[in-house]
């Protein structure tokens, strides 16, 4: 695979502004373009709710395009694809949103194209930026090196959406192009500028064996996923990724309407409400980068422990709102929250940096599938996580009378969800290198991995 020098924080950063242009293309799709289709056109909210589904499940492609990168040895040419076809779609999807405004049903048609293309470009290029930086990022700076990423992103969303919404004012389907073709020229010009030169040469192919006989030929894409999924480690984070994530994005949508309905909050109060959730997060991604570290001497925790610890933190902060659904105002909601929010993001960027960690681990050459592997779960969990929440709340309250014991019932689902999600990564081991493995072994499954040392 690629070769070259440990990343350095400048390189880490210069990560992060692609990370962030990313970002800034999807929050105008997802976000943007969402609020346009329901305020100024005055379509359903299920329609854009849609799309951003489909763009979830569009992403289960993320285990192939992680394959792909791995056959090619460099990963700048798959971010750089992904940003390019992101961009595309982004713009896609925004004449599609302009068009609606004469003719609904063929734009809503080109909508699905375009965001079929936003879901791609992201696979293409999310999935080969964390492989690139789990490949290149020493093992004592992935929990920070994470949060950076991630903080950069968030940046890139606040900053999109901010600016986007000035220049949007007022409305019109050419200032809408006008300035979605800006933001997506804007993101291409960081992208190819941040990674210029920062990956090096692809490595040298494996040599041929001391008898004389050629490296074994790459596995074909279904073959190596079978080796991958064989791995014990990783089919086990594959599975604490969907299920925490499920639990992570399922509460996402109910709880400024669990706020104004139990709690009388006004909308301008639910959105601060959120803020505060969000301030929160950023607490526990912070926390969460000393993973590893060393502070007066001694190691501050690691990966795993910050994983486990924070999904047990979130399943309790949301059995502080099952109780605060059964009490209703009185209740310390905000503290509340706020706990939820620092829980959150300690356990997301944990598990982050686990995922940069195993990645490297079990058969080599197969980073990228991992990583894609990984990536797909949390795009089907998130995809499906705010669908069940809403469907889940609606049929809660037709069941129940009283919306806070409705809404309780839900957080109690939640709730369990993030213990599951606990007692699974308890048992996520670091696996020892793999034997190597013919394409016909590939398919067999057995104990083919060594355990090694608990992360």
């Amino acid at each position: 695979m690629s070769g070259g020098p440990d990343l350095g924080w400048g390189g880490i950063a210069r990560l992060g502004l692609v990370q962030a242009a990313l970002g800034g293309l999807v929050v105008m799709t997802t976000s943007t373009l969402n609020r346009v289709m329901v305020v100024e056109l005055g379509l359903p909210a299920v329609l854009p709710g849609l799309l951003v589904a489909l763009h979830y499940l569009v992403q289960i492609a993320r285990p192939r395009m992680g394959h792909g990168s791995d056959q090619g040895g460099r990963r700048t040419p798959w971010i750089l694809g992904g940003m390019l076809v992101l961009a595309l779609g982004s713009l896609t999807a925004a004449a599609a949103v302009a068009w609606m405004d004469s003719a609904r049903g063929p734009g809503l048609a080109l909508a699905v194209l375009g965001f079929v293309l936003v879901g791609l470009g992201v696979s293409a290029g999310g999935t080969a930026l964390l492989t690139l930086l789990a490949k290149r990022v020493a093992p004592a700076r992935r929990a920070p090196a994470a949060t950076v990423v991630w903080l950069m992103m968030i940046f890139g969303f606040a900053l999109t959406a901010g600016l986007a919404g000035a220049w949007l004012d007022p409305y019109s389907p050419q200032r809408l192009l006008a300035v979605s073709a800006g933001v997506a020229l804007l993101a291409l010009l960081i992208s190819v500028l941040a990674l210029r030169g920062l990956e090096g040469p692809a490595a040298a192919p494996a040599p041929a064996d001391p008898a004389g006989r050629p490296a074994a030929a790459p596995l074909r894409f279904r073959a190596a996923l079978a080796a991958v999924w064989d791995e014990a480690a990783a089919r086990r984070f594959t599975v604490f990724v969907f299920v925490s994530m499920l639990a992570f994005s399922t509460q996402d949508l109910i709880l400024e309407p669990f706020a104004g309905l139990v709690f009388g909050y006004s909308a301008g109060q639910s959105t601060q409400l959120a803020g505060a959730q969000h301030g929160g997060v950023l607490v526990g991604m912070l926390l969460a980068a000393t993973a590893g570290g060393r502070f007066g001497g001694r190691p501050v925790g690691t990966l795993r422990g910050w994983m486990v610890g924070g999904c047990l933190a979130s399943a309790l902060a949301l059995a502080g709102l099952v109780l605060a659904g059964q009490q209703g105002p009185g209740w310390p909601l905000l503290a509340n929250v706020v706990l939820l929010g620092v829980a959150n993001g300690a356990f997301s960027i944990a598990a982050i940096g686990s995922m940069m960690q195993l990645a490297g681990q079990g058969g080599p050459g197969r980073e990228g599938l991992r990583m894609g592997l990984w990536g797909g779960a949390q795009a089907l969990a998130f995809g499906l996580g705010g669908l069940l929440g809403t469907v889940l709340s609606d049929l809660a309250n037709l069941w129940i009378d009283a919306p806070g014991p409705a809404y309780a019932l839900v957080f109690a689902g939640e709730a369990l969800l993030f213990l599951a999600a606990a007692a699974v990564a308890r048992g996520i081991q670091r696996a020892g290198p793999a034997a190597p493995r013919s394409p016909t072994e590939a398919g067999l499954r057995g104990p083919w991995l060594r355990p090694g040392p608990r992360p």
